[in-house]
């Protein structure tokens, strides 16, 4: 295989990069309650595992601004996929060789500088590479992280069917066979450079750009609409239906990130028809309505239909940002990506926080909380108008 010459193989790394952020993040969560049980940990303790996950990739993703060019692109993503196994395997392993929660806790910030460095760098080496489908190739890389969602709910579904609760240590070491692998391929594969040495973008003067942060607002709401939605699915799918708990993840957040999937392979195909500022901005009123949907929805069943109609309808936000950053600053190098990065992730925060606040607020109505994350996205909208301005 021509691995060393062969960009193809970069592009199935970078796939394989983005199913390894999913394990990363969808994993441990479906364990919170064997931890609680087989360990004794209050369920408190535990729910600021995924705290800390995130909070230690919104760290990464700002420190990334100026130490990736440095330490350099290949040595970076290598030493992302090393830690992401090494913290997937820690979780069956170190919980045994030292008190549990500490155990957990090293595994889990392991695996989320990991993952925080596979965030930053793998749609810089993907927009790298020499394809002439940059939107395209953009769109489809994402959807694997929903391929990777469904993957590992689905994979461990029947894992745990097959085998039994009692053998998830297994399953956490078959995980980590995946960023293992893509660590051995990503030692073959070329990267391209994604600015040529020495022209790329001082910091502080991207820091001063006017576009970049109306970029980087875009891609607050991007992921402020995304995961408002998706992180209150399960729960909104419980109450409304009236459905189980194995039941309510199928039919929310599975349904939610089988739809987020499709739509980033749909604009895939259709990119070199549709303009991308449109039909993001199309996609941010669907959006929108899809939200009004499942609060006004006198029927549970419409009302789920709002939140996978959610999942299509934010699919192309996120990556259709990072295109339109990659051709309204080209020489903003890998740390326009890792800020960009960063914004994402705030928004992927302050999204579900707002809907839980405002629920608080409304006698703990899930329904008031979720009317009023339809800000992001209309605010999205309004961004597009200004980013089209800004260009033209």
């Amino acid at each position: 295989m021509r691995l060393h010459s062969d960009y193809r193989y970069t592009q199935l790394a970078c796939y394989l990069g983005y199913i390894t952020q999913a394990v990363v993040n969808t994993f441990a969560p479906l364990l919170f309650l064997t931890f609680q049980s087989s360990y004794h940990i209050s369920l408190e303790r535990i729910t600021f595992l995924v705290t800390m996950n995130f909070g230690i990739q919104l760290l990464v993703d700002l420190l990334s601004a100026r130490f990736v060019d440095r330490v350099g692109v290949r040595a970076s993503i290598l030493a992302a996929h090393l830690l992401a196994a090494l913290g997937l395997a820690g979780l069956g392993i170190l919980p045994e060789l030292m008190r549990p929660y500490t155990g957990l806790a090293l595994s889990v910030t392991c695996y989320a500088v990991g993952g925080g460095l596979i965030e930053v760098l793998i749609s810089p080496i993907m927009e790298a590479c020499p394809t002439e489908r940059k939107e395209a190739e953009m769109s489809l890389l994402h959807s694997f992280y929903c391929w990777g969602c469904v993957l590992v709910i689905l994979g461990s579904t029947v894992f745990f069917s097959l085998a039994g609760i009692s053998h998830w240590r297994g399953l956490a070491g078959l995980w980590a066979v995946i960023p293992l692998v893509n660590f051995l391929l990503f030692t073959r594969v070329p990267i391209a450079p994604l600015v040529e040495e020495g022209k790329a973008m001082p910091l502080p003067q991207l820091l001063r750009s006017r576009l970049f942060w109306l970029l980087a607002l875009l891609m607050v709401c991007a992921g402020a609409s995304e995961q408002s939605m998706s992180q209150w699915a399960s729960a909104f799918a419980e109450s409304g239906l009236g459905v189980g708990k194995a039941l309510g993840d199928l039919a929310g957040p599975c349904l939610f990130a089988v739809l987020m999937g499709a739509s980033r392979v749909v604009y895939a195909r259709i990119s070199q028809r549709v303009s991308l500022t449109r039909f993001m901005a199309g996609c941010a009123a669907l959006c929108a309505v899809s939200y009004l949907l499942a609060v006004f929805s006198p029927w549970p069943l419409l009302a789920l239909a709002g939140c996978g109609l959610c999942g299509l309808s934010v699919g192309i936000m996120w990556p259709g940002t990072f295109s339109l950053a990659a051709k309204g600053l080209p020489a903003g190098g890998t740390a326009l990506f890792a800020l960009l990065a960063l914004a994402g992730d705030l928004g992927c925060t302050s999204g579900p926080t707002l809907v839980g606040m405002a629920a608080r607020l409304w006698e703990g109505q899930l329904r008031s909380g979720l009317l009023a994350a339809i800000l992001f996205p209309l605010l999205l909208l309004f961004l597009l108008r200004r980013f089209r301005r800004a260009v033209s």
